[in-house]
């Protein structure tokens, strides 16, 4: 039993990468659609400040996702197995189409899904989480967006007089930081939301490990507030490793696809993007980077004109984000259910 929760603790490590591999376009589509890094570059810049952001960005979202959501009595191994799985097959899914969708709320849905075949919807804590995070759907992509918009009007004013040649070449680099930022965000919020469920597993299982000696005494976690420092190095090691390999298919939609832009705007999007996810970080909301930074994108086209984004991929983005939870609660309830038939526990 004690190596199928390390079993599962792998799993969930795997989620992690795969969740820097499937949203490293969150990071890195901007900076490459405007030409300012080349791809491989990109990715070692974006992967370098997704891990800085263990040093400066706390725990409140993992401590949020481990027990803001689900009863923790009612969660098993198998719970957490199924979610995870259930997960990444949906992350996988919409990488596989070029869909921007959110691992954020993958993971969230895959969650409550395996938790509510458990146990029935009394598993689910209604409470200021789910709120929090429903509400997110909605409010993050909008709040990216006006913050978009509203930059790139405030720099159009303050550079109306510049040169278009000093203008691009002083955006080039400041589209530099503004991308640090950008990952250092992404990597605060989302490798947090792989560190509550990992502690969540160890809480739940911690009668195995009450007086355990040598390495395994490091699996055991008393309470949700208690988070390992091998767990944090572990997911931001993860979702590092996953922005370095990149989601290719999904940087070209973002990057390319919902507007065209240009350094100045790669800036104004990535800058409006990242404020709003610290923001949320800070109060321990899991918002997805994803959402946020789609709107701040479509925010920045549109102070050109409402054409210039194409609003048919920005709806079918949309929809996507729309069925996420509900997808990926479906697969991990599917998971949980195999996985109770076949392995005891």
């Amino acid at each position: 039993m004690v190596y199928f929760v390390i079993f599962i603790v792998v799993v969930a490590l795997a989620f992690d990468f795969i969740n820097g591999f499937h949203d490293s376009a969150n990071s890195i589509a901007t900076i490459v659609g405007t030409r300012v890094l080349s791809p491989l570059a990109a990715v070692i810049w974006a992967a370098c400040f997704n891990f800085a952001a263990l040093l400066v960005v706390g725990d409140s979202v993992a401590k949020a996702v481990g027990g803001g959501f689900i009863d923790v009595k009612i969660v098993d191994p198998l719970v957490i197995l199924g979610g995870l799985i259930g997960a990444i097959t949906w992350n996988l899914i919409t990488w596989w189409f070029g869909i921007p969708s959110s691992s954020s709320h993958a993971l969230i849905g895959g969650y409550a899904g395996a938790a509510v075949s458990k146990a029935g919807f009394g598993a689910l804590l209604w409470g200021k989480k789910w709120i929090e995070t429903l509400s997110a759907i909605v409010i993050s992509p909008a709040l990216g967006m006006f913050m978009g918009f509203v930059l790139m009007v405030l720099v159009m004013n303050l550079f109306r007089r510049a040169s278009h040649s000093g203008t691009s070449r002083f955006f080039r680099v400041a589209q530099m930081t503004s991308s640090a930022l950008l990952s250092l965000a992404h990597g605060g919020n989302d490798a947090q939301k792989t560190m509550g469920i990992i502690v969540g597993l160890l809480v739940a299982s911690q009668s195995l490990f009450v007086g355990a000696t040598g390495w395994q005494s490091h699996l055991y976690v008393k309470s949700l507030d208690t988070i390992p420092l091998w767990v944090e190095l572990g997911a931001y090691t993860c979702i590092s490793l996953g922005t370095l390999f990149g989601g290719w298919r999904i940087v070209h939609t973002m990057g390319t696809r919902i507007t065209k832009l240009r350094p100045v705007g790669g800036f104004c999007a990535e800058t409006g993007g990242a404020l709003v996810i610290l923001t949320a970080t800070k109060f321990g909301i899991p918002v997805s980077t994803t959402h946020t930074i789609t709107g701040a994108i479509v925010g920045v086209g549109a102070t050109n004109r409402l054409s210039a984004v194409r609003w048919g991929l920005a709806s079918r983005i949309v929809w996507a984000w729309v069925i996420t939870i509900p997808a990926a609660a479906l697969m991990a309830a599917v998971c949980y259910k195999l996985f109770a038939a076949f392995i005891p526990l």
